[in-house]
């Protein structure tokens, strides 16, 4: 791996810790919190891929296991593994990977189609892992957790859309920038 990739993944390790200083917003009716680091997950498989994207937030995940607290709230720790949130948590991930593999797959990325991906892969797929875990978790079941999940909904949309839109412009800027390297 080139000093520039491990710059990166570092880079967006810290992107992730800078979205847990915003505190959590709580819900009286669930232990898990509203966070800011939905977007990072959305960035940084928007912006580095799954390889790098995956390997940035494991060395997140393995901050926070050893107990930096790194997390909204500051949460930090191997019990933030067994909780509630845990299989969001373990999500950031797997959907980085899988959201980044997929972005990787499409030829011409638009607006709309990096929004729907992330909307379809990234939003979808946390509520995959997360709703069973947190189910088993507070022994509830899927039906009632879904329930519940379903205020978080639209905060995740506006997360989603929020971070294609910088993913968005990163990302086109970046191609214009090869163009005029390539016609100089």
């Amino acid at each position: 791996m080139k000093v520039r990739d491990l710059t990166n993944i570092a880079l967006f390790t810290a992107i992730m810790g800078v979205l847990g200083l915003f505190p959590p917003i709580p819900l009286s009716f669930t232990p898990v919190p509203l966070t800011l680091q939905t977007v990072g997950i959305f960035l940084t498989a928007g912006l580095l891929g799954a390889r790098k994207g995956f390997y940035s937030q494991a060395v997140f995940l393995l901050l926070v296991a050893v107990g930096v607290p790194l997390l909204s709230g500051g949460r930090g720790g191997l019990g933030v593994f067994v909780g509630p949130s845990a299989g969001y948590i373990f999500g950031y991930a797997i959907i980085t990977f899988c959201l980044g593999f997929a972005l990787s797959q499409i030829k011409e990325l638009t607006f709309m189609k990096l929004y729907i991906t992330n909307i379809i892969i990234g939003v979808f797929l946390l509520y995959c892992i997360g709703v069973p875990v947190q189910a088993f978790v507070m022994d509830l079941s899927i039906i009632d957790v879904i329930k519940i999940s379903l205020v978080y909904i639209p905060g995740d949309i506006i997360k989603a859309t929020i971070a294609t839109y910088i993913v968005y412009q990163l990302r086109k800027r970046s191609v214009i920038q090869k163009q005029l390297q390539k016609a100089s």
